[in-house]
Order: structure tokens, then sequence, then C-alpha cells
């Protein structure tokens, strides 16, 4: 849970996860919804691949609980800026395939991880 917060400061949205109950926590599909998708353009913008290797797995697991509670995740607005414009990025050739590559890792991750996890 203190993962969560720290995702809820640096994204500056909360993520509707309460608080945790008997190793249950309930969750605002509404707000998760919002912070999903915030933190995965947040995450596909992280340059630094420190950032992105300590946050992989918060947000594998975060995809996990977001398919669990029914809620689509938009992959197309994870490469766009909060405000809904394009972000500046580094252009290659590659462009479109390491989005791919990008989006096919996590949700490898997080299948893998949902498998682990308990129903």
């Amino acid at each position: 849970m203190r993962q969560v917060s720290v995702y809820e400061a640096e994204l500056g949205l909360p993520s509707g996860i309460g608080p945790m109950q008997a190793d249950e926590s309930q969750i605002d599909a509404v707000v998760f919804n919002a912070f999903v998708d915030a933190l995965l353009a947040w995450h596909r913008r992280a340059s630094h691949a420190v950032m992105a290797a300590l946050s992989d797995g918060f947000v594998a697991t975060v995809l996990v609980l977001a398919e669990r509670a029914g809620i689509e995740v938009s992959w197309q607005t994870a490469g766009l800026a909060e405000d809904g414009d394009l972000t500046d990025v580094e252009v290659s050739t590659a462009l479109d395939s390491s989005e791919g590559a990008w989006a096919a890792a996590l949700q490898q991750k997080s299948r893998e991880l949902g498998r682990a996890m308990l129903t």
C-alpha cells in the first residue's frame, strides 16, 4: 500500500484503492481507471532505465487489478501527455515497434503475475 501512495504522489492523482482490511481493499473503478491510464502514460515516458525497472512490477500488478475489476486499459493514451497533447520523444525508425514491444512486455508480466496471484 505504501507503493500506491508513492505513485499517487508522483501522478498527483488518487488511485481509487481503499485501505487494506483483512488482506483486501475496495477499489473505486472510476477513480482507478483514471489512475491506471495516467500510470501507463507516466511509465511509458519514464526514460531512465532504473525508473522503468523499479516501476515495472507495480505497473504489472495494477494491470492485473484493472483486468480483475473489469477495467479496459487504454494503451493508446499511454503515449500521450496528461493534457492530451503528444509528448516530445526521441524518434527512431523503430518507434512503432518499440511502442508495441513496451506494451507486449508489460502485458506478459501482467499475465505471469496474474497467474501467480490468488483469485
